[in-house]
Order: C-alpha cells, then structure tokens, then sequence
C-alpha cells in the first residue's frame, strides 16, 4: 500500500478552512421613511437633470442618525458538518495507533464546534447606521439626504445644495 505524503491531507484541510471561514456577511437593508414636511414630487430632483442647473443654499436643520438591521439566520448544521470532516482530516495527522484515535476524534469535536460557531457568526443580525440630513434652504423649503456617513457636516452650517449634492459653504 502506497504511502501519501502528509502534506497533502493538511494543504486539503487548511484549504477547506480557508473556504470556511470565507462566508460574506448578508447585504444591509435600510428601511427609510418620508418626512411629514417633505413635499411629495414626481421626481426627487427635477432641476438636476435640466442643463444649466442651480445650486441652492441653506443650512443644516437637522442630523439623524438611521439604524437598519438585517434578519439574522440560524444555523444550518453545515458548518457543523464541516468543521468535523475538516477538524477529523487534521486530527488524523497527529498521533500513532490509539493516539491517533483520540486525536481524530477530538479533531472532529473540535472542528464541529468551530465550525457551527463560525456559521452562526456569519448568520447573526448586522445593524448598519446611515445618517438623514435634513437642510432649510434660504427660501424656507427643506431637503433631506440619506447618506451614509455625514462627514464634515454639523447642525446649523451653511451649505450648498448642486445636483443633488450637499456640501459645506
């Protein structure tokens, strides 16, 4: 019987552990509600497509802060599954006669446990936070803005408002 060399069922196993522990959280969802004093219109921004379009001005009325938060979903015993046959692969290569066994054994116990929690990490609830910018202009109108991230931009600045832009002035 022909001996395989041990690199190989370790290479096997950290790349199976690398496939693993790739998983990709779940894209955010926000859930975003109109302003009571936000005008309804057919389009949000009817003078941005026109050529020639002005700039408005005004100032920040207002920063809130928006929490949205993905469903969580639950484990599905996959990655139970395996991080035991991988956890097996590599406890396997330890030991000599019993030794090896137990290895392989606690391998597999190991691997299960690592892997279902991975799973469940993966699969937890992820809150985002994006920010609404509410902005009074000079001729009493308000615009709001969801952005992700304000920046620079604090409650009573000035700014300028240019195809749908918000930036300081």
């Amino acid at each position: 019987m022909k001996k395989i060399p041990r690199f190989i069922p370790l290479a096997a196993s950290l790349l199976a552990l690398a496939t693993l522990t790739a998983c990709v959280a779940p894209a955010p969802i926000y859930h975003t509600s109109r302003y009571p004093y936000q005008p309804a219109q057919a389009a949000p921004y009817p003078y941005a497509a026109q050529p020639g379009a002005y700039a408005e001005f005004g100032h920040i009325a207002n920063i809130e802060v928006l929490r949205s938060q993905t469903q969580g979903y639950g484990t599905s015993g996959g990655g139970a599954v395996a991080g035991g046959v991988i956890g097996g692969v590599v406890g396997n290569q330890f030991g000599r006669g019993g030794g090896r066994g137990a290895a392989t054994a606690l391998g597999v116990v190991g691997g299960a446990l690592l892997g279902n929690a991975i799973e469940a990490q993966n699969n937890a609830p992820r809150v985002y936070e994006s920010y609404r910018v509410s902005v009074q202009t000079d001729n009493g109108a308000y615009r709001v803005f969801d952005v992700p991230h304000p920046g620079d931009l604090r409650i009573g600045e000035r700014v300028r408002i240019d195809n749908g832009q918000i930036s300081r002035y």
